[in-house]
Order: C-alpha cells, then sequence, then structure tokens
C-alpha cells in the first residue's frame, strides 16, 4: 500500500509539475508576442502604392518569424486611404494598443503629418516609409525617422536632368494646394530656374479637382516647352488627359515620384503616352536583389513598385532595434533608430540629426511609352 501510495504521489507531482511547466511556457509565448504597425493607402486613388509597401512590410515580418525572431510579430495593417482624418484615427488604434511596439506609415505628407503629433504623444517609434515632405523632418520630433529621400532630392536632380537634355527651357506648373504640391511647386521652381530654365506659368488646385482646363489653357497661352505637374496620381492623369483635349498632348509632361503608379496610365490612357518621371534609384545590391526574388516567390497581387523595398527596410530597422534593445523602453528605440547604422536592402544607411536617412540621392528616369512605363 505504502509503494502504490508512494507511487500515486509521484504521478501527481509529475503532473503538477508539468501543468505548472505547461502554463508558464503558455505565459511566457504570451509575453513574447508583439505588435508592429503599418498605415498606408489600401483604398482609392494611390491604393497601389500603399499595398506594394504593405507586402514589402508584411514579407519583413513573416521572414522574422519564420527566422527564429526573439518575439513572435504579429502584423497589425491598417488603411489611411489617402486622407489626414483616416490616418489619425488608424494611428489611434495602434498607440491605444499595448502590444504595438512601433510603426511605420504612410505614402501621403499630409497624412504623415496629421499623424506624427499623436505617435509623438504616445512616444511610439514611427518610420516613414513614403511621404516625401521636408516638413516631416524638419519637426525633428524624436520618435520620428524616415527612410525615403525627400521631394527636395528627387526634384533637384530631376530639374537638372531636364536642362542638360537640351530640349526643354520652358515649363508651365500645375500642383495641387497641399503641403506636397506647395513643395513641389518651391523646389523645382528653385532647382529649374537656377539650371537656367525658366517658369512661364504656375497654378495650383485642391486634391479632388476634376477639371483643369481653364488652368491648362493659361498655361498653353505662356507656350511652355513643357508642364510638370507636382501632385498625386489621379490629379496628375487628368492633367494629361486634358492636354491632350486642348491641343497639348505633344508637350511632355514631367513628375516625380508621386505620379509613378500604373494606375496613372489607366486613367490617362492613350494621353498617358511620352509622360516622363524621376524616382530615386537604389544602387543594386545583393540584399535587394534578394529581397526581390523573396517578393516575386511570395506571388502577391500587386507589383513592388517604388515603396515596397523602402517599406520592408523601415520594418528590417523596427525589428532589429527591438531585437537589440527590448520592448520596455520605447523612448531608447527611438534613440536607438535615429543612431542606427544599418547594412539594408538599401545600402549601408544612417539618419541625420533630424531623423532624414542620410544617402547620396540619384534618380531613375522612367517614361510611357506604348501604355506602360519603361525606364529612359
Amino acid at each position: 500500500m505504502k509503494t502504490r501510495l508512494k507511487a500515486l504521489r509521484s504521478v501527481s507531482f509529475f503532473i503538477a509539475s508539468s501543468v505548472l511547466a505547461l502554463a508558464l511556457g503558455v505565459a511566457q509565448a504570451q509575453a513574447e508576442q508583439i505588435k508592429l504597425g503599418f498605415i498606408g493607402p489600401l483604398s482609392g486613388g494611390n491604393a497601389q502604392q500603399g499595398l506594394g509597401a504593405r507586402n514589402g512590410f508584411l514579407l519583413a515580418v513573416e521572414q522574422a518569424n519564420a527566422a527564429g525572431y526573439p518575439y513572435e510579430v504579429e502584423a497589425v495593417v491598417l488603411d489611411d486611404a489617402s486622407d489626414p482624418s483616416v490616418g489619425v484615427s488608424a494611428a489611434q488604434k495602434l498607440v491605444n494598443d499595448p502590444a504595438v511596439v512601433g510603426a511605420t506609415g504612410h505614402w501621403n505628407s499630409p497624412v504623415a503629418l496629421a499623424t506624427m503629433p499623436v505617435f509623438n504623444r504616445a512616444q511610439m517609434p514611427f518610420i516613414i516609409w513614403g511621404a516625401v515632405s521636408p516638413k516631416i523632418t524638419e519637426q525633428n520630433l524624436p520618435n520620428v525617422t524616415r527612410v525615403t529621400p525627400t521631394l527636395v532630392n528627387e526634384n533637384k536632380p530631376l530639374a537638372e536632368a531636364i536642362i542638360k537634355d537640351g530640349k526643354v527651357k520652358k515649363i508651365a506648373i500645375i500642383s495641387d494646394t497641399t503641403d506636397y504640391g506647395v513643395a513641389n511647386t518651391k523646389w523645382f521652381t528653385e532647382f529649374f530656374t537656377a539650371a537656367g530654365g525658366e517658369i512661364v506659368s504656375s497654378d495650383a488646385a485642391a486634391v479632388g479637382t476634376t477639371d483643369f482646363r481653364a488652368m491648362l489653357t493659361t498655361a498653353k497661352a505662356a507656350a511652355p516647352d513643357a508642364v510638370y505637374f507636382g501632385g498625386v496620381v489621379t490629379e496628375a492623369a487628368l492633367v494629361r488627359s486634358q492636354m491632350a483635349d486642348l491641343g497639348m498632348g505633344g508637350l511632355p509632361m514631367y513628375g516625380i515620384s508621386g505620379i509613378f503608379d500604373p494606375k496613372f496610365i489607366e486613367i490617362a490612357g492613350a494621353a498617358a503616352e511620352g509622360t516622363i518621371v524621376g524616382t530615386p534609384s537604389v544602387q543594386s545590391n545583393p540584399k535587394l536583389e534578394a529581397f526581390e526574388k523573396a517578393y516575386e516567390a511570395k506571388g502577391f497581387a500587386e507589383p513592388a513598385g517604388s515603396y515596397a523595398k523602402y517599406a520592408y527596410e523601415a520594418a528590417q530597422i523596427l525589428l532589429t532595434v527591438i531585437k537589440e534593445h527590448g520592448i520596455e523602453d520605447k523612448g531608447a528605440l527611438s534613440e536607438a533608430i535615429r543612431n542606427i547604422h544599418h547594412d539594408g536592402i538599401l545600402g549601408n544607411i544612417s539618419f541625420d540629426e533630424a531623423g532624414q536617412i542620410d544617402m547620396a540621392v540619384e534618380i531613375d528616369l522612367h517614361v510611357v511609352r506604348d501604355g506602360k512605363w519603361v525606364d529612359m
């Protein structure tokens, strides 16, 4: 009987120990679960840019989880619809979730400028993957950094390339009235005139404007060699289409990465032919090539476009500092991001004292030919 009781006690102790170990294991697993946030335009006229970036972000998270990352990372993906108020609601959702450790977001500069105070109040590390207004980093919020060049970096080499080509000396500008459009007008004008060109007219309209004919008629009267558009996809396509309606289809239209999107061609149709954009170029390297292969292998419905690599890099930087510094002190994570020297798919990068990526910028030129964007 004593032997039997002793055996039963041993079994009971083993079961209790196993249950305790299992409970501790479950608690530990729960403690190691974290979330990273992504916000971008997943609907509306700019969705193509946001969807490609979302895919890059998700790829980085998936690769980290598959590689034995010390935390189980859940991706929280939210739509800002290119609308500042929608973006603020998304940002508030992220900062109100205690499991969210950091976030990356936004293609549209007005949306980024609206959400930055939300992330700053929560002191949540926030990396901009797409928005290019200089105002974003001019504020020097300690928790905000940006992995993409600014519109200043894009406009200067574009203006200089136009003058160097020698065919265009006089340009008419049409932009939207957002901070993005105003800044594009300012900086393109400065760089184009400094390079020896002339701005013969300049006009702007609110986002959502559908009829640009009056502006284009004024521009046409100034006899430009080309038109520069300083907004984003939908309005750019309407301007290009209406240029053709007014007999201006033979003039080239120029822009930066804000209009580099298949949706532009879809909306403008045959009128899109001859449109030229400059986008920041990233020198090929083994890590970038591996990313491109991995993206293709995933079979995403959307192409990577210009911004998947930036969202991927933003996620990689967040993952790196979290792995090195833990999750308890968000301020320490932001400081680590600001001071990082990161060897990633964009090359060897760091950030300046205001949180702007510090890297030399060259541009690739693309033109619409036979209904497709092709490299020049």
